[in-house]
């Protein structure tokens, strides 16, 4: 069965002072994080990617790794624009605000098809959650519902040294189904070693739960009920100018309607990213010590 890998790219890094994060190389060849997890995706039987990006950044995708991975899987695009709205609504004057990435998905509707995952383009992720996530998209689950997953890294193994991170904190059921997903803010280890989020108000967090990276597995009937949400979503949010369309909110919504379901597939990997640019020697320095180890090769495409 086919699978789509779709890469949410659209966004810059604000934390990231401004810069093209998502193109920033950190393997020894100039690789950035997007071909790992392209790499991953395609030794997991993903066989395309979608990148979803802005018309204005096209050049340089393909420049840095459109062009080069497009001779060893299928690649396409998919543009969000602020414009792109369904029928009948207009879009107002002082909106400058992305609409957040759950209409980043609405967008892909007529390009993708098939099952596919949907991740961040600035996030290592690790080989086990690709695997995990592709098995499950090729499984026979029944068609009375929805049936999504979720790859759900420990929260210890997503913090950064330097600054707080943003996390969905994940419960699930006995039966490893997601039963709520939790937007937690401010998340940061302190001197005493504990977990905590907040800023005012500061709770203490298990830093052995499950926190989600924004990598879901969906089937691809799920990309039309994201746009019926969304339509929802600008019914009541039009003319605010900083609202967001979710994916975790909108996949909440679903799972507590009885609409769908969601597996929480567990993954032990370590998480990387740019969240802040002093990230980035840490992130060339995991990712040089996974080549040394022999989890990569010191050059992914021939």
């Amino acid at each position: 069965m086919s699978c789509t890998l779709v890469i949410l790219a659209a966004g810059l890094g604000s934390r990231f002072k401004g810069g093209i994060k998502q193109l920033e190389p950190f393997g020894p060849n100039g690789e950035i994080i997007m071909d790992y997890s392209v790499f991953d995706a395609v030794q997991a039987g993903f066989d395309k990617v979608v990148f979803i990006i802005r018309k204005d950044i096209r050049e340089a995708f393909d420049e840095m790794i459109g062009n080069r991975i497009s001779k060893y899987v299928k690649v396409d695009y998919v543009y969000q624009e602020l414009d792109c709205l369904p029928e009948g609504y207009k879009l107002p004057a002082d909106r400058v605000k992305p609409w957040g990435h759950g209409h980043a998905v609405c967008c892909c509707k007529g390009v993708v098809n098939e099952p596919f995952a949907v991740i961040n383009a600035d996030d290592f992720y690790g080989k086990e959650s690709f695997k995990k996530l592709h098995d499950f998209l090729v499984e026979d689950h029944g068609s009375d519902k929805l049936h999504l997953s979720m790859a759900g890294f420990v929260l210890k193994n997503t913090l950064s040294e330097y600054g707080s991170v943003n996390r969905g904190i994940c419960q699930v059921n006995d039966e490893g189904m997601m039963v709520d997903v939790v937007e937690t803010y401010n998340i940061r280890r302190e001197p005493d070693g504990k977990v905590y989020s907040g800023k005012e108000e500061t709770t203490e967090l298990n830093e052995n739960s499950y926190a989600s990276m924004n990598m879901w597995g969906c089937p691809p009937e799920f990309i039309d009920r994201l746009n019926e949400q969304f339509e929802e979503f600008l019914s009541k949010n039009l003319d605010n100018i900083t609202a967001e369309f979710l994916l975790p909110a909108g996949i909440d919504e679903l799972i507590k309607s009885g609409e769908a379901d969601c597996k929480l597939l567990e993954s032990n990997d370590k998480w990387f990213g740019v969240t802040y640019i002093e990230d980035k020697p840490s992130v060339k320095a995991a990712i040089s010590k996974l080549i040394e180890d022999g989890v990569y090769p010191a050059k992914l495409w021939d």
